[in-house]
C-alpha cells in the first residue's frame, strides 16, 4: 500500500500523514456509533475525568477496567465546583476507551478495513495485533490539552514495537487542537514510564531520562482534513493544545504491537479475557 518513499519517510521522521485514506461513509458510521455510546452514558453513575495535568495520578479502577471495556471519560472543565455537568454529555466527554474494537460492532468492522493491516505490514510488522482503541472528542471551548508524551511510556513492550494510527474524524487544525509532533524525535530516549502496582492498584509516572521535551520551534503542527490517518512511532514526542474554538476535533486512535511481544508486568493495559485482535 505504501510507496518506498513513504516507508523511508516514516522511518526517518517517526510519523507519516496519509490524507484521505478513510472514506466519508466510514467516518460517518464511526461517528454515529461513538455518539450512541455517549447517549447511553449515565453521568450520575460514573464521572471519571481524564486529564494529563496531574501526571496521571488520577487514574482509577474505572480507567484500569476500560482496558477490557467501553468507558466514557469526562473533560476536566465539564464539571462545575459541585461536580455537576456544565454541558450536555455530547459536549462533556473527553474520550471513550479502550476496547471499542472488541466490543462494538461498528468499531470492529472499521478496524478490520484492509488498509490498516496493509500499511502496518508495509512499515515492518509481521503479525500486527490491535491492543487499544479510543475516540477522542477534543470538545469545543473545553477540550483539554494533552501534554508532550511518548506512547511507549504507557504501552511498554520488549522490544519496543508499538505503532499508533490516528484517524481524523473531523478536520484538525491549530485552532481546534490538532496534533503537534517532533520530526525525527522517535530517535530520542524514552523520558517517562507509567507503571502500575497491581497490589495497591496505583499507577505512577516515573522519569527515566531527563531529555527536555521539544520546543515549539522543533515541533510541526499536523493540520489534516477528515479522513486522514497519521501513523506514528511509539517514541515520537507528540502533544495537542487545548481547544478554545467553537469547532470540535473528533479523532479515533488505534495502538498496535507485534504479536508475541513481551508486555511489562506494570503495564496498565491488561486484556486477559479479550486476547489478541489480529489485523
Amino acid at each position: 500500500m505504501l510507496s518506498r518513499a513513504q516507508v523511508d519517510e516514516f522511518r526517518e521522521q517517526g510519523y507519516l500523514v496519509l490524507p484521505g485514506l478513510v472514506p466519508g461513509e466510514a467516518l460517518a458510521n464511526l461517528e454515529r456509533a461513538a455518539l450512541a455510546i455517549v447517549d447511553r452514558f449515565d453521568p450520575g453513575a460514573e464521572r471519571t475525568v481524564f486529564s494529563t495535568k496531574d501526571r496521571d495520578a488520577g487514574r482509577d479502577d474505572a480507567f484500569f477496567a476500560s482496558a477490557e471495556g467501553v468507558r466514557c471519560f469526562l473533560e476536566e472543565d465539564a464539571l462545575d465546583a459541585a461536580g455537576a455537568l456544565r454541558c450536555p454529555p455530547r459536549l462533556a466527554i473527553n474520550k471513550i476507551g479502550h476496547a471499542l474494537h472488541d466490543l462494538v460492532p461498528e468499531f470492529n468492522e472499521f478496524c478490520r478495513m484492509p488498509c490498516f493491516g496493509e500499511l502496518l505490514r508495509d512499515v515492518g510488522y509481521a503479525a500486527p495485533v490491535l491492543w487499544q482503541t479510543m475516540v477522542i472528542f477534543k470538545q469545543p471551548h473545553i477540550g483539554g490539552e494533552v501534554r508532550w508524551h511518548q506512547d511507549a511510556t504507557y504501552l511498554i513492550t520488549e522490544p519496543p514495537c508499538v505503532t499508533g494510527l490516528w484517524v481524523a474524524l473531523e478536520d484538525a487544525h491549530r485552532d481546534n487542537g490538532c496534533l503537534w509532533v517532533q520530526p525525527g524525535g522517535h530517535r530520542t530516549p524514552l523520558r517517562e514510564r507509567y507503571e502500575v502496582d497491581w497490589r495497591a492498584r496505583v499507577g505512577t509516572l516515573r522519569t527515566v531520562e531527563a531529555t527536555p521535551w521539544p520546543s515549539l520551534a522543533e515541533a510541526v503542527a499536523l493540520e489534516v482534513p477528515a479522513g486522514s490517518v497519521v501513523v506514528f512511532h511509539d517514541h515520537l514526542p507528540h502533544r495537542s493544545a487545548p481547544n478554545h474554538s467553537p469547532a470540535s476535533r473528533h479523532a479515533f486512535t488505534m495502538h498496535v504491537a507485534e504479536q508475541g511481544a513481551a508486555w511489562a508486568e506494570g503495564n496498565w493495559l491488561k486484556r486477559p479475557r479479550l486476547g489478541d485482535f489480529a489485523l
